[in-house]
């Protein structure tokens, strides 16, 4: 008689998984609205480079204060920008893609009274210099947070049987 192949236990009673929700540009920026730190992707030397930032959001782009360096000069260059912001509360995760053109802004009134009053860098130094990214693309989703104990089960596996 052969001896048998072992077989692993992967049967689990897990929760269905809800679908993720694809999230329309309106809930897009209404989400964007409620927080106030993302994180900007520009290209430096050929390499992708990603920095924590805290913006506004503007009519339909976003604003950001930075001083001399990286940032403004990537933003100020030829190469498309992203910025990603999320969130989350008790039971759901989201996470929103901003992709688009950055454009170094000229001080003015009507900046400093609109979203630029508002826009304070929480890391201290100069940040005279504000950036509006004019998005090409805006897209996110929604999806239910999973409970870390259903990914316990699957560490190992499964549990060998039949191998005695």
């Amino acid at each position: 008689m052969l001896p048998r192949a072992a077989t692993f236990d992967c049967m689990h009673n897990d929760p269905p998984q809800t679908p993720t929700e694809i999230l329309d540009a309106n809930s897009c920026w209404d989400l964007l609205r409620g927080v106030s730190v993302g994180h900007l992707a520009v290209f430096v030397n050929g390499y992708p480079e990603v920095f924590p930032i805290n913006y506004k959001v503007d009519q339909q782009s976003l604003v950001f204060r930075t001083g001399e360096g990286t940032k403004l000069r990537a933003a100020g260059g030829p190469l498309a920008v992203a910025l990603e912001a999320d969130g989350h509360d008790d039971a759901k995760a989201w996470s929103v893609l901003v992709k688009g053109k950055a454009v170094v802004l000229e001080p003015s009134d009507e900046l400093l009274t609109g979203a630029g009053l508002t826009l304070f860098p929480w890391q201290a130094g100069e940040k005279d210099h504000f950036v509006r990214i004019v998005p090409a693309s805006v897209t996110g989703r929604r999806f239910t947070i999973t409970s870390p104990l259903t990914w316990w089960n699957h560490v190992g596996h499964g549990t060998p049987h039949g191998t005695a």
